[in-house]
């Protein structure tokens, strides 16, 4: 395990934005830019220590910019697909993906991630 590389966080946009009812479907792009803001005000709420934050969007919410503090990764196809693959990148290193999405947790738990749900980082 690298321990001098700050904990990297990939936050599945569409599922934790997609985790309350707030009217989100209105304004895809709109809910992630607000999500990736709360990202780089609040950090991971309850994680010690730096963190390298990494905001995963698809579909209608792809183009969303990056602020200091969250990248913002714009899936070129399936954004579980691109998790997955960020997962892989990144072996050695201390890596939680914050989703619900059972299949997702599955593939990068295979890879050594550790995974969180959405109200890890969006209180319901």
């Amino acid at each position: 395990m690298d321990d001098s590389a700050p904990l990297l966080v990939i936050v599945d946009a569409a599922n934790v934005v997609g985790s309350v009812p707030d009217g989100w479907w209105r304004d895809r792009r709109g809910a992630a830019e607000r999500l990736r803001d709360r990202l780089a005000a609040d950090g991971v709420p309850g994680r010690a220590g730096p963190a390298e934050i990494v905001l995963v969007v698809e579909g209608a919410a792809r183009g969303v910019e990056a602020v200091p503090g969250v990248r913002v990764e714009s899936a070129p196809g399936s954004g579980d697909d691109h998790m997955v693959g960020l997962v892989a990148g990144a072996p050695g290193r201390a890596v939680l993906v914050v989703t619900a999405d059972r299949e997702l947790r599955r593939r990068v738990t295979e890879l050594g991630a550790d995974v969180a749900g959405p109200r890890t980082v969006r209180p319901a």
